[in-house]
């Protein structure tokens, strides 16, 4: 039997990290998510496509006006488990990260109110969604 805010199986999610001249775009989430409003975040979605790298790449589309030709792949990092009790969930995070053509062409869609190009080590002077620093880092090892 089930206890209340107990976990049934991983949400798979995926995280795109889009990265220009070693800074890495921070997102605030907007009011209008369903989690962690208000707090920063990579580009990131629920797991619909076939695959993690087509949802990443379908989110970025979505999230920032950015076209397919104007993001390259770096790296894939392996997933990651992140427990969020709080929403009775427990995550399962694809992490990518990607460089992009021009930060200039990046435009907000109604998911995210504000974005801002960081140092990775600026990222903890930030509040984020959970384990996001971990996520970027299981990108950059493999980079």
């Amino acid at each position: 039997m089930m206890m209340a805010g107990s976990v049934r199986e991983p949400t798979a999610v995926v995280t795109a990290f889009l990265q220009y001249a070693g800074r890495i775009l921070l997102v605030q989430r907007s009011g209008r998510v369903g989690s962690y409003q208000g707090r920063w975040s990579a580009i990131s979605g629920y797991l619909e496509d076939a695959t993690p790298l087509a949802q990443a790449c379908r989110e970025i589309r979505e999230e920032t006006g950015l076209p397919d030709e104007d993001v390259h792949l770096v790296a894939k990092g392996e997933p990651i488990t992140i427990p969020a009790p709080e929403l009775s969930r427990l995550w399962e995070v694809h992490p990518f990260l990607f460089e992009i053509d021009d930060p200039e062409h990046v435009r907000l869609d109604w998911e995210n109110v504000e974005f801002r190009w960081v140092a990775p080590d600026e990222m903890k002077d930030y509040l984020t969604v959970p384990k996001l620093e971990e996520a970027l880092q299981a990108c950059l090892k493999i980079s």
